[in-house]
């Protein structure tokens, strides 16, 4: 992976930056968020998150996270709302906080109460002492935390310049997990999080960023010399077989979930086609998401459907796919501390040997984005399965993260 940090476009933030009166760090974090979104193999649709920290004047600081709702491609200042800097780190000597809490005490340090909310890992980069920090889902980062024993393989690649943080689900407890991390070893540029994903930081923006670029690279490299080579966004096809398009809608249409709106994306590259020849796909994908927070997009296995069988075959999968997502929701449910609603039961990953994959969704954006999450999934798992073996969280994870209560909480009000 190569840097694209570029001197013109940077002093051109900062020239934007200081006609706006914002403080030129402000700038430049919009230049290097953007740089991290503008790379689909750093993240993808609203995942990953950056952060600058800002002295004031009255000898205090601020913090800028980004925001709910807000991706890095395109970000812009309200994108990136300010919180008492202070105020968080107070949060240090609380062991447990819930999510609600959490997220009602974050915008209660919000400069402006009209902001959208701040990450979920705000707390994260509040802790973290440097004056950048970005976090990305990089594909070839997780071809390799998508395994279990990586810690020596962690110290391997980069010789003690990145901690490892076992998995922990987001939100507080991740925050306090990599504070402890980085208490242990101070020294290091970055945390590599188990199973999730990889946060560098820095003093300054461009050294944040091109520490991500480095970083990254190392775990490409590393892969290659063992001879696995994690390709690129490729060449796709996006032409469905005739047909076979609209016999799948109709056949989502007719199960009542989408309201007149199912969407469909096809996908097929090189990537797909190999992940869709390999003999155990259908265990495969049902071991779970790259990344946990990739199941809200998609839920936490995909249905696979052979072509030749037809309507009757297409009707017969969706049926067992249905039964099969009843049975984990009630399974974990039954385990859960709070009561849980469950979500419709239709899959968001339709996978078609032979012929290609498709993202669905209640409309065209919604299964553009389950359409690139599960185009990158092809090459972190064929990666991670040439590597090793494609171990992502348990069951029980998953399920906590698909009904997270903040989540459960929208449902409830409707």
């Amino acid at each position: 992976m190569q840097s694209r940090w570029n001197d013109n476009d940077a002093q051109a933030f900062i020239t934007e930056s200081e006609l706006k009166g914002q403080d030129t760090a402000l700038g430049l974090r919009i230049y290097t968020s953007r740089l991290i979104g503008q790379e689909p193999d750093l993240v993808l649709h609203g995942g990953g998150n950056t952060s600058v920290k800002i002295p004031k004047g009255d000898g205090g600081s601020l913090i800028h996270v980004k925001g709910s709702g807000w991706d890095l491609e395109h970000i812009e200042a309200p994108g990136l709302p300010a919180l008492r800097l202070d105020s968080l780190l107070t949060t240090r000597d609380i062991p447990h906080m819930s999510d609600e809490d959490m997220v009602a005490f974050l915008r209660a340090h919000l400069i402006d109460s009209s902001a959208p909310n701040p990450s979920i890992e705000t707390l994260l980069h509040a802790y973290m002492p440097h004056t950048f920090v970005d976090h990305t889902h990089a594909t070839a980062i997780l071809a390799l935390s998508n395994q279990s024993d990586m810690k020596k393989v962690v110290q391997e690649i980069y010789d003690g310049r990145v901690g490892f943080v076992p998995y922990v689900m987001p939100g507080y407890a991740l925050s306090h997990a990599c504070s402890a991390a980085l208490s242990r070893d101070p020294n290091v540029d970055g945390l590599w999080l188990e199973q999730h994903g990889l946060f560098t930081f820095a003093e300054t923006a461009r050294g944040s960023y091109e520490l991500m670029i480095e970083f990254v690279t190392l775990a490409e490299s590393y892969l290659a010399d063992r001879g696995i080579k994690v390709p690129g966004p490729q060449k796709n096809d996006r032409e469905s077989p005739e047909g076979l398009t609209e016999m799948l809608r109709d056949a989502l249409l007719c199960r009542g979930v989408f309201n007149e709106g199912a969407e469909l994306d096809f996908r097929s590259t090189p990537s797909i086609r190999t992940y869709l020849e390999r003999d155990n796909l259908e265990e495969l994908t049902r071991r779970g998401t790259v990344t946990p927070d990739h199941v809200i997009r998609i839920k936490p296995f995909g249905m696979c459907f052979q072509s030749h069988n037809g309507r009757a075959g297409l009707d017969q999968a969706i049926d067992e796919f249905i039964e099969e997502y009843c049975a984990y929701f009630e399974r974990n449910a039954s385990n859960a501390t709070e009561k849980k609603i469950i979500l419709d039961s239709l899959p968001r990953a339709i996978l078609v040997p032979g012929i290609g994959l498709y993202g669905v969704g209640v409309n065209k954006k919604a299964a553009q984005i389950a359409g690139d999450l599960l185009e990158q999934t092809s090459r972190i798992v064929n990666a991670a399965e040439d590597y090793k073996r494609f171990t992502p969280i348990s069951e029980w994870e998953m399920f906590n993260m698909e009904y997270w209560s903040l989540e459960q909480e929208k449902l409830k009000m409707k």
